[in-house]
């Protein structure tokens, strides 16, 4: 079995749960049983709905908090009619979207539910006494555990919380003191989240037959590592694994998320990287910083289920995928179009994504009068949006991997993107599909905006673009799902 540890996971999930979604997809393939693994509490939503939104199986989920439980990971089923069977009190009910309330005959007793609207099936009920909030049950199939609260500083803090088993029984609880918890269970206490985590490994009973991989190493690294005994374990880098501007001859920063397991390497059995550039690049730092030669496996984080083309492809279009937020550089990426716009003006721009940014971008393409050419079309599912374009556009200064970039390849894209590491670089050759646009972080936001112009009039007065597509395809075809299915299988095995 391949147990990969996680923390969080939501509905606008970061690229390391986009990373396990495909690897999953990669082990669906091979044959290789698999688990993930969360351990952050999540009370905003029963989190089988986050898991398969991602297309996890329901049967491939542990959560942290459920698994000393015997409550199943499954779609939230628990109706009002349910909650109502158990209330032995007169009330009346009101109902207002998917937020309802109870008020009970009482005085001055009520409870909120919040419904999902078209299931009808409850999520969560919160008990206020007097005006003051002093419980939240929380339901999946039935009531998994309660949060109970007391009044601090004019406001509730959470200072218990009891998970269940489905007959009611307690089956443990966690006492809560401002950011420290404690477990307390029928055999003995837990003094920290830590021991808890380090319960659970323990509950797997892994062997040699196993794999762990850490995804995420903060708060849960240390526990997993002095359980995992005889099984591998692996640690996945998902971003720039060390500071460029704090290397030298004699030093090395590494990245605050990894500085853990880097240090304590002599434990690691294997690291992965998704590129082969980063893969020589930390090995080479390994043995000179370190003296040390780990084994480092370069394994792309996405993949493709097959090449996509379509025969109305729309000429002159341009897209581009990603938060809208300030690493992204997207309002380069407009300035870029806007110029362009004028020695050729038949192209266009369709940037898809959501983030902090939107009102900011909006607002720069109207002060441009861009509106006609450059659109913001908000988060989309884009596996077959990619193909009706000629080139994807990218103004980050650094992606790790760069999923839209692998997706827009698969669909002959033609990429014009900076010349950083490491997915231009992984995904572009310069000239042949694309272009890498010079950068030094140091020149003036106008210079960079100039080159991005340039290399898109380059592109679409070219005449290679149907060369270029091409191209694409072919460097796509490492990332097909059989070939990185492979990689996976013959690192595990």
């Amino acid at each position: 079995m391949i147990y990969n540890f996680n923390l969080g996971i939501g509905w606008a999930s970061s690229g390391v749960e986009f990373a396990q979604k495909y690897r999953n997809i990669c082990f669906h393939k091979a044959g290789l049983p698999a688990k993930f693994i969360f351990t952050d509490l999540i009370t905003t939503e029963n989190i089988e709905h986050y898991t398969r939104n991602m297309g996890f199986l329901d049967s491939e989920i542990i959560w942290l908090y459920s698994y000393f439980t015997d409550y199943p990971i499954a779609p939230t089923s628990y109706s009002r009619v349910d909650f109502e069977k158990k209330i032995d009190r007169e009330f009346t009910y009101s109902r207002q979207g998917s937020k309802g309330r109870y008020n009970f005959s009482n005085n001055g007793y009520y409870s909120v539910f919040f419904v999902d609207d078209e299931s009808e099936c409850i999520n969560r009920v919160e008990y206020v006494q007097n005006g003051i909030l002093i419980r939240k049950d929380y339901f999946t199939i039935g009531r998994l555990f309660s949060e109970y609260y007391i009044p601090l500083n004019g406001a509730a803090r959470v200072c218990q919380r009891k998970f269940y088993n489905q007959d009611g029984t307690v089956s443990f609880e966690e006492i809560v003191d401002g950011k420290e918890s404690w477990f307390r269970f029928k055999g003995g206490a837990l003094l920290s989240k830590q021991e808890l985590v380090r319960k659970l490994c323990q509950e797997l009973e892994l062997t040699s037959e196993d794999t762990v991989i850490l995804d995420r190493t903060s708060e849960i690294g240390q526990a997993v590592m002095e359980s995992v005994g005889d099984a591998k374990l692996g640690v996945v880098i998902h971003a720039e694994h060390y500071s460029l501007n704090h290397a030298s001859g004699d030093y090395i920063l590494w990245n605050n998320y990894y500085e853990y397991p880097f240090s304590n390497h002599r434990f690691i059995d294997f690291y992965v990287v998704a590129t082969e550039l980063q893969k020589q690049i930390l090995e080479e730092q390994f043995e000179k910083y370190n003296h040390v030669k780990p084994q480092v496996y370069a394994i792309p984080v996405g993949n493709l289920d097959k090449l996509r083309d379509c025969e109305d492809r729309k000429p002159y279009s341009i897209i581009s995928a990603s938060r809208l937020a300030k690493e992204k550089h997207l309002d380069l990426a407009i300035k870029a179009c806007v110029m362009a716009k004028a020695e050729v003006p038949q192209i266009s721009l369709d940037i898809y994504g959501e983030g902090p940014l939107k009102t900011d971008l909006k607002r720069l393409i109207e002060e441009n009068d861009a509106g006609d050419y450059i659109r913001l079309l908000g988060q989309r599912d884009l596996e077959d949006i990619y193909e009706r374009y000629e080139l994807y556009l990218s103004a980050s200064y650094s992606e790790g991997f760069g999923l839209s970039l692998m997706e827009a390849l698969g669909s002959g894209n033609a990429i014009i993107g900076f010349d950083v590491p490491y997915g231009n670089k992984n995904f572009v050759s310069d000239s042949e599909n694309g272009y890498l646009v010079p950068f030094n972080e140091e020149d003036s936001e106008w210079v960079q905006v100039e080159m991005l112009k340039d290399s898109i009039v380059k592109y679409f007065k070219g005449s290679s673009r149907e060369a270029f597509k091409e191209k694409s395809y072919e460097k796509a075809r490492k990332y097909l799902t059989e070939e990185v299915s492979a990689l996976w299988k013959n690192m595990v095995l």
